[in-house]
């Protein structure tokens, strides 16, 4: 049968022109690298490992899952004078694994900034023409000086348990940010063995992941990464060696803390976990406004502005005293400390009748800004985070201005965002303030709880975090001016030395921010918005969320519970969004009439047959949506899934019939996926002149 006799006055001729049919493997694919093999966008990914009895193919926890327990018992004193943090540490590591271990890895962050053992300052190189125009903060954080601060662990003791049960001194080696321990006999799985450590450090000035600030009424300190933890031996990596770059952030174990702070009697402190010791270090006052505060959703002021270093609002007026902290089942401790103290805390009650203490920490200088929106923004986080991922499972969580523009530890975070001198804000810095709070909050989640790899996957704990920001802003204000929409990343995806989401953090050379943040965060929002569906996608992800709890997952462990509770294969989703710089380019290539009675010998479906091809010029494949405008000034939407690309992932020519005339045809009309170039996504008709229509 030719093809001139092919179904006239049949419906099977209109269903296949909507199919250009392949001629070859490089006609039709975007991804063909001139082999016989698969290439097709579709296809399945082959990165991903095999599913296991540790992690099955549901991209679930398997029924041999396990990871190692680490608990801590620490004191440390804050020196004032010196700048100096002192520590000592038991360590109790529990073996989980079925494997018998010879040696402990240690993480000693803070030899990032030692003269001694870190490479981190000869990394850098020359000074950047432009280190003047670099703030301050980052220009020290991130070794732009003329000369390193040398700020690394100094360790005095370093002991293991020996067989007998004393404590004996260790052999170690220290490469870098991290540290061998070696055990004096093999630690076999089911036992547990303990480490003493004792340790000091000078305190970084200005530093973005913590260290101490000069207010107008004295220093703040921020004391984060201060004591070795142990590194993470799990079923993927083994023993997780990566350095801290300073890039890259943390991976971290799971454990118990103890641990006792002292500091001088005019300072106020909080830190991960709940205050053991209140009647010690709190006035009467103070306890009662707490009570009063976690009572309701409007903060309390615990200090006012006009009580900050007065003898009344602490319970002795000389020496030192002790804070005294326990948390259970956390990944890590941060700590903060100060006189200039404002204090203000409100309760947040769970669905359930529990309530969670939030608390704001802020000097003078963060006045009248912090005091207006840093609690109510931890709420926000509350409220939008456990609705759409898992209920808050910890006692507290506290916001401190300081040197940190914005850093997270559990219960504990960091942002910098202030007022001018004279006390004036924008609307533009409220805005951020309550960006940072409610991002830095909500990275108790991710990664705090779901605790991915960050040192080498940083998306999966930025990105995923801010995906759900996202809709806390909203939350917060629908009209929020710095949300997550597709248009706000194309800038990047136009970038052509940009890397793939994919790529390992401290390898992420330019625009971290957009490949690690918003490229994955703004891709999930288009996934929940236009691919899979709110309703699918929410349930997959609260699944993900709850089954990974307290946990280790991994990328394909993400991947693989997305696509197993929204019963979805979108494998050319996170191909093209996430393992390749593809960018989605759909452009008008042409638009073609033909009357229908000449293609089906009648009109009964319509006067006219359009046929509006569609080319696919950025490589990475995504769902069609055609706005079609008529001579009469109406509109019709034409939305097509992304299975239309499957066949030829170049060009697709859609056809439908029609009485009206057609006028306009636009792709992506409402800008929902990212295309980056609009000027390619219109086709209008010639116009006809007076003249023309005279000659006609």
């Amino acid at each position: 049968m030719n093809r001139s006799a092919w179904g006239i006055g049949s419906l099977c001729l209109s269903l296949c022109l909507l199919i250009s049919l392949p001629v070859n493997a490089q006609q039709w694919l975007n991804t063909d690298d001139d082999t016989k093999t698969n290439r097709s966008s579709f296809r399945q990914i082959e990165d991903w490992p095999d599913p296991n009895d540790y992690r099955n193919a549901a991209g679930s926890p398997g029924p041999r899952y396990w990871q190692q327990q680490v608990d801590y018992v620490i004191e440390t004193e804050l020196d004032t004078t010196n700048h100096v943090v002192r520590g000592s540490e038991r360590v109790t590591y529990h073996n989980n694994s079925p494997d018998a271990l010879r040696y402990l890895w240690f993480q000693l962050d803070q030899n990032v900034r030692s003269i001694e053992h870190s490479r981190t300052y000869e990394a850098q190189g020359a000074l950047p023409a432009n280190v003047a125009q670099i703030p301050p903060q980052f220009r020290q954080a991130l070794g732009f000086t003329p000369e390193p601060f040398d700020g690394g662990f100094e360790l005095s003791k370093v002991q293991v348990q020996g067989p007998n049960g004393q404590m004996q001194d260790a052999r170690t080696l220290i490469n870098n940010t991290i540290m061998k321990v070696h055990l004096p006999e093999p630690l076999q799985p089911g036992e547990q063995t303990e480490l003493e450590l004792a340790w000091h450090y000078n305190i970084l000035p200005n530093g973005f992941r913590g260290g101490r600030e000069l207010m107008s009424d004295g220093w703040v300190y921020e004391i984060t990464q201060w004591f070795p933890r142990l590194s993470v031996y799990d079923d993927v990596n083994g023993w997780q060696t990566d350095q801290f770059l300073g890039q890259g952030e943390f991976y971290l174990q799971f454990g118990n803390y103890d641990v006792k702070i002292t500091v001088p009697w005019d300072h106020i402190v909080d830190a991960t976990g709940e205050l053991q010791n209140p009647d010690e270090v709190l006035t009467r006052t103070q306890r009662r406004r707490l009570e009063r505060a976690y009572q309701g959703k409007d903060p309390v002021f615990i200090i006012e502005a006009d009580e900050v270093m007065t003898p009344d609002s602490r319970p002795t007026n000389s020496g030192t005293l002790t804070w005294h902290f326990k948390a259970e089942n956390v990944r890590d401790f941060a700590w903060v400390s100060s006189k200039t103290y404002v204090w203000d805390a409100a309760g947040y009650e769970r669905p359930d009748g529990s309530v969670v203490a939030l608390h704001s920490l802020y000097s003078r200088d963060g006045m009248p800004l912090w005091d207006k929106v840093s609690t109510k923004a931890i709420w926000q986080t509350m409220e939008t985070y456990g609705r759409m991922s898992l209920e808050y499972p910890y006692p507290k969580a506290i916001n401190v201005l300081g040197p940190a523009f914005g850093m997270e530890y559990p219960m504990v975070s960091l942002c910098g965002s202030r007022p001018q001198p004279d006390g004036t804000f924008s609307q533009q810095t409220e805005d951020v303030l309550v960006l940072v709070t409610i991002h830095e909050v909500g990275h108790n989640w991710f990664p705090m709880i779901v605790a991915a790899d960050e040192r080498k996957w940083a998306w999966m704990d930025e990105g995923i975090n801010t995906y759900l920001e996202h809709y806390a802003k909203l939350d917060w204000n629908p009209e929020f001016p710095m949300t997550n929409e597709p248009t706000t990343i194309t800038d990047y995806m136009r970038d052509p030395d940009q890397v793939p989401i994919m790529t390992q953090s401290d390898l992420i050379h330019r625009q971290y921010g957009n490949n690690a943040y918003n490229k994955p965060g703004t891709g999930l929002v288009l996934l929940r918005e236009f691919v899979v569906g709110p309703e699918a996608f929410d349930e997959a992800f609260r699944e993900y969320s709850e089954k990974w709890a307290f946990k280790h997952p991994q990328p394909a462990d993400f991947f693989r519970s997305m696509e197993e509770a929204a019963g979805e294969d979108l494998s050319w989703f996170w191909r093209g969004w996430f393992y390749t710089t593809h960018a989605n380019d759909q452009s008008i290539a042409s638009v073609n009439v033909q009357a229908a009675d000449s293609l089906l010998g009648s009109t009964q479906y319509g006067a006219h047959y359009y046929r509006v091809e569609v080319t696919n010029e950025g490589g990475l494949v995504m769902p069609l949506v055609m706005d079609v405008t008529y001579d009469d000034g109406s509109t019709e939407r034409l939305e097509m899934p992304v299975d239309i690309w499957r066949n030829n992932e170049k060009t697709f020519t859609k056809g439908f019939f029609s009485d009206k005339a057609v006028v306009k045809v636009e792709v992506d009309p409402d800008a929902s996926f990212a295309d980056i170039d609009t000027n390619n996504n219109v086709w209008e008709a010639p116009s006809v002149t007076e003249e023309e229509t005279d000659e006609g």
